[in-house]
């Protein structure tokens, strides 16, 4: 029992010394083992890896893509104007060992304080080189593909990989804006002008020609009627004349009948004639029979 009871406490820091000296690395994960502070192992591998206690110790680093938000900036272009612009960039470490003695002991914050001033710079350069309607259209992916080449030089001195670079927006300054909103408006009012007018000119030479063409098609339509009915009154006449010349009493008697009908269509109608009126010829004597 003795013995055990002394061998408890051997077991005991044993085991507290086999915990000190194992430490962790998981698989989005590098280590960096230092001996008395001073860099000696680089961890690449996940898994259970060993130290010697207080002689050694780890600090571990994210290998997994990290992201630099910045604030917006202020940039000039080519005319001298302001443009605001909100990016983002996205990297990870790439070496340890340069990342931890560049970045003041592995310092995420500082590493991104080196690296937005680098982006800046080149912003600020390849800003200065185009205009404002470039910046905010045509070219904003040049921009940015010549911005990430060019922080190749920092990758290496900070020992990351910058994986992409990409703008959330760029935006003029409120007091730029109004003005060039007023510019647009003017621009878009002068050009709703411009097409207003040829609208209503090409309108006015429409109606004209319309209103020529009616015209022409109502004259056409008059004459023709008017050969028509011209036409028919000569075959109405000829007919009326070849019927009177075949039998002329037959014909005068017919013309009182429409005369007689024509006359007394109402129950109300009068007419004061004398009796011996020959337009009551049909109905005197043999002559009415």
């Amino acid at each position: 029992m003795a013995f055990i009871r002394g061998l408890v406490p051997v077991v005991v820091i044993g085991l507290i010394l086999a915990y000190l000296s194992m430490f962790r690395v998981y698989q989005w994960e590098q280590a960096i083992v230092f001996k008395f502070r001073e860099v000696q192992d680089t961890v690449n591998e996940p898994g259970l890896h060993f130290m010697i206690p207080w002689i050694n110790t780890v600090q571990k680093f994210e290998t997994r893509l990290l992201n630099f938000d910045q604030e917006e900036q202020r940039f000039l272009t080519i005319e001298k104007k302001d443009v605001l612009v909100d990016y983002y960039v996205k990297w990870r470490i790439s070496n340890v060992e340069e990342f931890y003695t560049a970045t003041r002991g592995g310092d995420i914050q500082y590493a991104n304080g080196l690296l937005g001033q680098r982006i800046n710079r080149a912003l600020r350069d390849e800003f200065g080189r185009r205009t404002v309607q470039e910046v905010v259209a045509g070219a904003r992916g040049e921009i940015l593909d010549i911005v990430q080449s060019t922080t190749e030089m920092v990758q290496g001195e900070l020992g990351i990989d910058v994986v992409d670079v990409r703008t959330k927006k760029i935006d003029l300054p409120e007091e730029v804006s109004s003005s060039v909103y007023d510019r647009m408006k003017a621009e878009r009012t002068r050009v709703a002008k411009d097409f207003r007018a040829r609208g209503g000119e090409a309108s006015e030479r429409i109606r004209a020609n319309a209103d020529r063409e009616q015209e022409i098609i109502l004259a056409n339509a008059y004459r023709d009627a008017e050969t028509i009915r011209g036409e028919g009154d000569a075959q109405a006449t000829e007919i009326y004349a070849s019927a009177y010349g075949k039998d002329q009493e037959f014909f005068s008697f017919y013309r009182s009948l429409i005369a007689y009908q024509n006359s007394f269509i109402g129950n109300n109608d009068i007419m004061i004639l004398k009796p011996d009126s020959d337009f009551f010829k049909y109905f005197r004597g043999q002559q009415g029979k």
